[in-house]
């Protein structure tokens, strides 16, 4: 059992801490249901880390809403989009979507679906709680659990949804049909972000998707209870998605914030809003795919009081994992040379989650820079 405060403070064994909470298979949860009233230490952020100076409410500072209402059917509303999006992704690498095509009524079911999973009883959930990612669903908390900085104060659930979907009995019994749904609507909705982003590098409207880009469709549901001291704590530390392209539910509790001029900026959940962000792949393409036309951004969730804060990312990739990327050949030139070496996504993405979030206090970028 993971205790609040060791009996000696000099005595902090870090590995055995970590162990301990790992075999509860509880989660972060379990610590809360237990009536904890202090942060276990490895939990603790570094000092620099938890600073939580934000900007919010200065439209200088305010992420981009996008309406995409007639962006099928209407083609001078199409291209005024197509620059929205363009702008969103040079400057900030954030922006939400609203009139997007998915019913409100679906995302308040995958909220609640989320929410369904986390009540409930252990025993059920700890049937999926595993590190093994080739599961068709998999539970946990903390997938850098070994490697972070410090444990985030969240617990979650992942599974491959396209192009293989699990089988509807591998998922679980509380949230299977609407995680399917709401799987299948996104992918819809992410093909069509793939055209506009693909429009905004002045490139036909199937280019990206010709690239695999959104084939493959990953979904990560995210819980975060309330947090005794929040104070100490990180819902998720700073990172940027390595992915293509990031689709993001939160529900109305907030604490989601983007690093935008060395300011982090609150995200406000915005009703029946999703968050678009784009992945490091997309940066490495000649963001890697952009060159760096479009770029990825670090970001982070902070702990709250008043939890649990649900959310679900869909995170936009390929499964064709042995495909080279890098820079788009039709954005290059003498003026505009290649910034990246080509990778595979398996590479990529096995060098990025092996070094943990925020470990390092570089992109993983860099690792692939020219």
């Amino acid at each position: 059992m993971v205790t609040a405060k060791s009996s000696n403070p000099d005595q902090f064994d870090r590995a055995s801490e970590l162990k301990a909470f790992d075999d509860t298979k509880a989660g972060v949860k379990g610590l809360v249901d237990a009536g904890i009233t202090e942060v276990p230490r490895i939990f603790h952020q570094p000092p620099d880390k938890i600073q939580k100076t934000s900007v919010s409410g200065d439209t200088q500072f305010s992420i981009p809403v996008i309406d995409l209402e007639g962006v099928k059917k209407d083609p001078i509303t199409r291209k005024e989009i197509v620059e929205k999006v363009g702008n969103g992704s040079r400057k900030w690498g954030f922006f939400q979507v609203v009139n997007h095509g998915i019913p409100e009524s679906v995302l308040e079911e995958m909220k609640d679906g989320i929410r369904r999973f986390f009540e409930q009883d252990l025993e059920v959930k700890k049937q999926c709680y595993t590190r093994d990612y080739s599961k068709p669903v998999v539970y946990n908390s903390n997938f850098d659990l070994y490697t972070g900085l410090a444990v985030n104060w969240r617990d979650s659930f992942f599974s491959l949804m396209a192009p293989n979907p699990p089988k509807m009995e591998d998922l679980p019994a509380v949230c299977r049909d609407i995680m399917v749904d709401y799987s299948k609507q996104v992918q819809n909705l992410g093909y069509l972000l793939l055209e506009l982003l693909s429009e905004a590098l002045g490139l036909k409207p199937d280019h990206l998707k010709d690239m695999d880009c959104g084939r493959g469709l990953a979904m990560l549901c995210h819980c975060y209870p309330a947090c005794p001291q929040p104070e100490l704590a990180l819902g998720i530390s700073k990172h940027a998605d390595n992915d293509f392209v990031t689709v993001l539910l939160q529900d109305h509790i907030g604490g989601l914030q983007v690093l935008h001029e060395d300011k982090w900026i609150d995200v406000p959940p915005t009703p029946g809003a999703l968050v678009i962000n784009i992945g490091d792949l997309l940066q490495l393409s000649p963001s890697l795919i952009s060159n760096d036309v479009y770029k990825s951004v670090e970001h982070r969730v902070l702990a709250n009081s008043v939890g649990p804060r649900v959310s679900v990312a869909c995170f936009f990739s390929t499964s064709v994992m042995s495909r080279l990327y890098g820079p788009i050949k039709e954005l290059l030139s003498e003026e505009n040379p290649p910034k990246y070496r080509e990778t595979t996504v398996r590479d990529y993405v096995t060098y990025s989650n092996g070094r943990g979030l925020d470990v390092a206090g570089t992109s993983p970028l860099l690792h692939f820079r020219l």
